[in-house]
């Protein structure tokens, strides 16, 4: 017989009663019933009930052990009576009566309690990672993720994508978020970098002639932590193709997407083609680039009917270049005025001056704007938001990219707040059209406003004609439940258009030359077109396993501070260490001298 288990803890049957079966796992739960033990024992794989007996020498032993002790025991499978069957347990209707009894490793108290659902503080979580991991809906989420990993790489490869590896150690990034450095040790003062994205390197590939390319790829920013964004490092499913259009890139997303979210989740999964929404028609009808489509909920600009009304506070704004954007919401005319107070209250504290609105109640029209508009201005905005009887209308004034935040959030709110959101279907879309450029708050120049790498649409012709605000780059973002899951573009692969494009963005070509050698010289050998994207892994786990927040679906997560406390990290090195990279540590009192 097998050390340490003939069966795992999920196995055994009816059909293996009045057999000896050995199990080894962990001790989960314990109950004294008239003086005989009953211990749930778990493994990786599920749960069996066992039974001790008090004639055994191992009783008082395992009487007194603690729960998490491991232990290995051997005894004789057993129908459980009729009324003790467990239907929610695949192992519910037998039990193990145990004969013999090894202790493993005996466990001490653990700092947090497992058997139960309640809510444990999340540093203590962080602190003792491990035994968190044992909780059945975190480990479940862990065996999730690595299962739709492997799936998503044979996905890829059903597509004709190989995978490749790019370096972990490369060189700094003047773009994006901020880097981790690795300082060399052979190379007095200077440093090396962990990638943010293997952006270059997978671009470079296709320049050597690989056609598809994809890598569950780890990446490293240094940028604060959010409920769907872990600090530190995160993984994304990056791909990249030459010789292709942005149609074929979306065809391959949303096949590999639709597939997976169906075969892991029971959840309704869009169909392909998703919709596509144009950057500024997103900004304008859901006040943000990363809708949520299961809100019905579409915002509207009305500034024209407000320009030369009698409601001077918006009129005057919009006159001054403000804009009015309105929220139509069906059916809420009844709510109680304490509703609509805290909705003013809400939009007052993201940074609203207030929030305006107006309800149709039957035949009547109420609101404490209505007062300052004609019966033609109340029938324009009644037909430009289909409002009817028990309908209501919010208004958000703001220079436009306030307004549209404002407006964004507020429909967020609503759609919680009024349980508007099917939380049974996965809505995707995909946001195109992103503009190239847009003004810098500083300095009023045109500046990069998504990814400087991106082919403009039209070309050279629309960098010499086009106004550079007027100037669309075939970037494309895929949303899913108003998650962004990935940003992705169709390169600029001609030296010629990337020196046009950063030089209306201000930058000479001795700095494309110096910060972009690399690329930009490769280009001069002759490179296809190309684009890519990488939708990120964890966000994807995130929204499958059904969790609000990332650090659900990741097994050693920092916290929000980008700590690891159960390995100390970052922490402090020897003097030796430092010595050996040339490096010294300043107080806060020298930070910023030379």
């Amino acid at each position: 017989m097998h050390p340490y288990r003939t069966h795992k803890c999920h196995e055994l049957r009816s059909a293996d009663a009045g057999t000896t079966a050995r199990l080894s796992g962990w001790i989960f739960r314990k109950r004294d019933h008239g003086g005989i033990l009953f211990i749930d024992l778990r493994d990786h794989y599920g749960l069996t009930q066992l039974v001790v007996h008090p004639t055994r020498a191992f009783f008082d032993e395992l009487t007194r052990a603690k729960l998490e002790t491991v232990v290995t025991v051997t005894g004789e499978v057993t129908p459980r009576d009729e009324s003790t069957i467990n239907p929610d347990l695949p192992t519910g209707k037998v039990e193990l009566v145990v004969n013999e009894c090894v202790v493993e490793c005996a466990s001490e108290q653990t700092p947090i309690y497992l058997p139960g659902d309640e809510e444990c503080a999340e540093e203590l979580r962080l602190k003792y990672r491990y035994l968190d991991l044992r909780r059945e809906t975190l480990h479940n989420n862990i065996v999730l993720r690595s299962k739709i990993i492997s799936y998503l790489r044979r996905q890829m490869e059903e597509q004709g994508f190989n995978e490749y590896q790019t370096p972990i150690l490369t060189c700094s990034s003047p773009e994006g978020a901020r880097d981790y450095l690795v300082p060399s040790r052979v190379h007095h003062g200077k440093f090396y970098a962990l990638p943010q994205a293997p952006q270059l390197f997978k671009q470079l590939l296709m320049v050597a002639g690989f056609d598809r390319y994809f890598q569950i790829a780890p990446c490293f920013r240094d940028e604060d932590a959010r409920a769907d964004r872990s600090p530190g490092e995160f993984y994304q499913l990056d791909m990249e193709m030459s010789f292709v259009t942005q149609d074929e890139i979306f065809e391959v997303v949303e096949n590999v997407c639709i597939n997976t979210f169906r075969k892991f989740s029971s959840k309704i999964v869009d169909d392909a083609p998703w919709v596509r929404i144009p950057y500024k028609e997103s900004m304008l009808k859901y006040g943000c680039d990363k809708p949520d489509l299961r809100n019905p909920i579409e915002i509207f600009d009305c500034s024209e009917i407000f320009l030369n009304s009698g409601f001077n506070a918006f009129a005057g704004a919009v006159k001054s270049g403000a804009v009015v954007r309105a929220l139509p919401v069906k059916g809420i005319a009844t709510k109680s005025r304490s509703f609509f107070d805290k909705l003013v209250a809400f939009a007052q504290s993201i940074g609203s001056k207030g929030l305006a609105y107006l309800v149709w109640d039957n035949d009547e029209i109420k609101g404490p704007v209505k007062k300052f508009l004609s019966d033609a201005e109340l029938a324009a905005l009644a037909a430009a938001g289909g409002a009817e009887s028990g309908d209501v209308i919010f208004f958000v004034c703001d220079k436009p990219a306030s307004a549209a935040k404002i407006a964004g959030e507020i429909r967020t709110k609503l759609g919680r707040d009024l349980e508007l959101i099917d939380k049974n279907v996965f809505k995707f879309c995909w946001i195109v059209d992103f503009p190239m450029y847009e003004l810098d708050e500083e300095s009023g120049a045109p500046a990069f406003s998504h990814n400087p790498f991106s082919m403009p649409q039209g070309g050279m012709e629309a960098l010499l004609t086009q106004e550079p605000l007027e100037i669309l780059a075939f970037q494309y973002d895929a949303v899913c439940n108003g998650v962004e899951l990935s940003s992705g573009a169709i390169r600029n692969h001609l030296p010629e258009i990337m020196y046009k494009a950063f030089e209306i963005a201000g930058y000479g070509p001795e700095v494309v030359e110096e910060k972009f050698s690399s690329l930009l010289n490769a280009f001069k050998y002759g490179a296809p077109p190309h684009g890519g994207i990488a939708p990120g892994v964890d966000r994807m786990v995130m929204l499958i396993a059904d969790q609000e927040n990332i650090r659900e679906v990741i097994a050693f997560p920092m916290n929000q501070k980008a700590q690891d406390l159960m390995m100390n990290a970052p922490a402090t090195v020897s003097e030796r260490q430092l010595r050996e990279l040339h490096i010294k540590i300043r107080g806060k009192e020298g930070a910023g001298k030379a």
